[in-house]
């Protein structure tokens, strides 16, 4: 994590408390810092309004004000700026564009929930923009994006958090499980099962028109340039009984070309905390193994042959060989959440439960006080946002880095190559590339289109 930065002149935002609450300050000493905002709170913006756009723009009205939102889809972006001045008493500005955002110098911070593809692009400019940034997980699309955005956070010292919020909410279950591993309570670690669910297939989706409300080119952006393909009536894990979007809006997980499938979705969550209680927050993997798993179409040289069908794995078993000899392994059977399994006993947690006899033994034998404010670094703050701010105020990074985001994150990528290429992945943690397998560490990155490369 890097270094606590002296707070600048925009960068000492007001608005909130250690608790995470809203802070009165003097129209004097608020004039005097050179805040921009009329009534001291902090300046936001949200890129990318379909979903967790929204979801994190609406948790975060308690704390900020929202000058302005930004989406490629005029419809999603015209109702979003209808609720959001319900929602604030105040209509925020709407762009298409968000690099007109960012040419914003009375805007603080930003929250970016666009498509992965988009992520690192974004947030990067954002940063040389002078802009803190709140971004959705997955972060990158690839490792080596990971690494650009850890160098341009060390180069800027922006404050910079990442959407994992069960690292502060889910009622701090993942808190307690993380405190329960490192306090002993099921001894020594031998396997950590993350179930993160799989997904269908899709059968051929045809070209059709861009719809007019959406601007196909912008949306692709730094991806590949294809058409447009589109199914109605299709259901899907993102709003069943609605429109599928074949290669945008809901299903954009589901293609490689945007996003990882399930490996980062869902993986991004459990993978993380799974990494956190392991101390696997610096460091990473040796060995990723496929053991048995489905690619929807048929690959070649790691590549999809067709392009009329997702292509993200329907189904998975990853074993990854982890320090001091624990097994993870990332399945698409089960329950969704995290079994922990010890030398003394094992839980399971996820949203809506933490279960076990190290859970029961509680009642008995307490965590010591305070375990769970050690875990989490102090207080645990009212919501990811309120810990967002709360950095912003100290100039600290936040409780969702982006060094151990990206460490955990490069298992869920190396699964994916893994399973692209159908053969284990030997990785160097220390050097962060694929050994022995030039092919494999070719997957490590990959080119923008012409006219989408990130501005340096």
């Amino acid at each position: 994590m890097s270094e606590s930065r002296q707070t600048t002149r925009r960068g000492f935002l007001q608005g909130v408390s250690a608790a995470g609450t809203a802070a009165i300050f003097s129209p004097s000493m608020n004039r005097a810092l050179g805040y921009q905002s009329p009534n001291e709170r902090p300046i936001f913006a949200t890129i990318g309004l379909r979903n967790q756009g929204w979801e994190i723009t609406n948790k975060s009205f308690k704390f900020a004000d929202f000058a302005a939102l930004a989406d490629v889809d005029s419809n999603v972006l015209g109702a979003n700026v209808e609720k959001a001045e319900q929602a604030q008493k105040k209509k925020p500005d709407a762009f298409k564009d968000y690099r007109k955002i960012l040419d914003r110098k009375d805007i603080d911070a930003v929250m970016i929930a666009t498509p992965d593809h988009w992520h690192t692009k974004i947030a990067v400019e954002a940063m040389y923009a002078g802009k803190d940034v709140y971004c959705e997980k997955p972060l990158t699309l690839t490792i080596a994006e990971g690494k650009l955005i850890e160098k341009v956070v060390k180069e800027t010292g922006r404050v910079f958090q990442v959407g994992t919020m069960q690292r502060t909410e889910s009622d701090q279950l993942f808190l307690l499980a993380v405190a329960l591993v490192k306090h002993g309570r099921i001894g020594t670690v031998q396997r950590v099962t993350c179930g993160i669910n799989g997904m269908e297939a899709s059968p051929m989706i045809p070209v059709t028109p861009v719809p007019q409300e959406l601007d196909w080119d912008f949306w692709l952006g730094p991806a590949p340039k294809v058409d447009y393909r589109a199914l109605p009536e299709m259901r899907t894990g993102y709003g069943g009984g609605v429109p599928l979007f074949s290669n945008c809006h809901y299903a954009f997980r589901n293609w490689h070309e945007y996003s990882g499938g399930k490996l980062t979705d869902w993986g991004a969550h459990h993978v993380d905390i799974a990494c956190w209680a392991l101390g696997a927050t610096d460091t990473g993997p040796s060995k990723v193994i496929p053991v048995e798993f489905q690619l929807p179409v048929e690959y070649k040289g790691g590549q999809p042959l067709v392009q009329d069908q997702y292509n993200a794995a329907t189904s998975f078993k990853i074993q990854v060989k982890m320090p001091h000899n624990v097994e993870m392994i990332i399945t698409s059977e089960g329950d969704n959440g995290i079994l922990f399994e010890g030398t003394e006993g094992r839980f399971f947690v996820n949203r809506g439960k933490i279960a076990g006899k190290p859970v029961e033994d509680l009642k008995e034998n307490p965590l010591p006080e305070g375990a769970i404010e050690e875990i989490y670094g102090g207080k645990v703050s009212e919501n990811h946002t309120a810990n967002f701010i709360e950095a912003i105020k100290s100039r600290k990074q936040p409780i969702s880095d982006v060094w151990s985001h990206n460490r955990m994150l490069e298992i869920c990528h190396l699964s994916n190559i893994a399973m692209r290429l159908n053969r284990e992945i030997n990785w160097d943690p220390t050097k962060r590339e694929i050994m022995g397998d030039a092919e494999a560490n070719s997957f490590l990155a990959r080119e923008n289109r012409k006219g989408y490369e990130i501005k340096m």
